[in-house]
């Protein structure tokens, strides 16, 4: 192709020192930008319901070092088999769905109640495999049936009895052998969001929620700085990290 001695030249020439340069600058420029951006959305109240995970990539990220935004994506990542069917809760910006689950599901459907968070999505992570939707789960739950359910930094944006009905019809919704996952964050002293209904306050607090409803369950914790996270699995059927599940072994 003509573009291959084209850019042997341009990088021979300095071309490559030049565009390093004006990407550093771009960096630069967007990390101010998207602190700028934190600082009105979430330093004045009320807060957003959902959050632009693009202030993670282009600021945050980078000056904490803190990496629990995409642990998120991957630990959920980790249930989905290839070609599954997925529906994702309370899905906020859309980021998750368009950088770790459309890779390997069939497709993902993807819902929230927040009309701002879905015309968000829909404009800035489109994929053929991903669709957006306004519902609010506690009365619009798709009917599936899927191979996963991802609930994703919303749990606890509902009271201890919703939590409850809910889960048991996303069992419902869930095919033979399906997998509901998902991320929450542990209690501190004062709630990380107004609008939080009911905060975990240990891993065995959520698996207790969780057991009745689910053959299987598996919660773990991570923890950072400005964070404790809980993260959980739970089916009828084998969990991710089973010597079961296709590509573990155990040595």
């Amino acid at each position: 192709m003509w573009l291959v001695p084209v850019a042997r030249v341009a990088r021979d020439y300095g071309g490559l020192a030049v565009i390093k340069a004006v990407n550093r600058g771009l960096r630069a420029f967007t990390a101010a930008t998207h602190r700028v951006q934190m600082m009105l959305e979430w330093s004045i109240e009320p807060n957003p319901e959902w959050f632009d995970h693009f202030i993670d990539q282009y600021h945050q990220w980078y000056r904490s070092r803190i990496p629990y935004p995409w642990e998120r994506g991957l630990f959920n990542l980790l249930a989905i088999r290839q070609g599954a069917s997925v529906l994702e809760l309370c899905c906020g910006d859309g980021f998750n769905a368009h950088h770790f689950y459309s890779i390997r599901a069939e497709r993902v459907h993807s819902v929230d109640f927040d009309p701002k968070a879905i015309a968000h999505a829909k404009r800035h992570f489109r994929a053929p495999n991903v669709t957006y939707a306004v519902a609010d789960i506690r009365k619009d739950l798709p009917p599936g049936p899927f191979d996963n359910i991802i609930w994703d930094a919303a749990i606890e944006h509902f009271t201890e009895a919703e939590i409850g009905r809910l889960i048991g019809e996303i069992r419902r919704r869930l095919k033979t052998g399906g997998i509901l996952s998902g991320y929450t964050l542990v209690k501190e002293e004062h709630k990380a969001h107004h609008d939080h209904e009911y905060e975990f306050e240990s891993p065995e607090d959520l698996a207790r929620v969780l057991k009745p409803h689910f053959r299987n369950v598996l919660v773990w914790q991570t923890n950072y700085p400005t964070r404790r996270n809980l993260y959980f699995f739970a089916s009828d059927s084998t969990l991710p990290f089973d010597t079961q599940w296709p590509g573990v072994l155990r040595a």
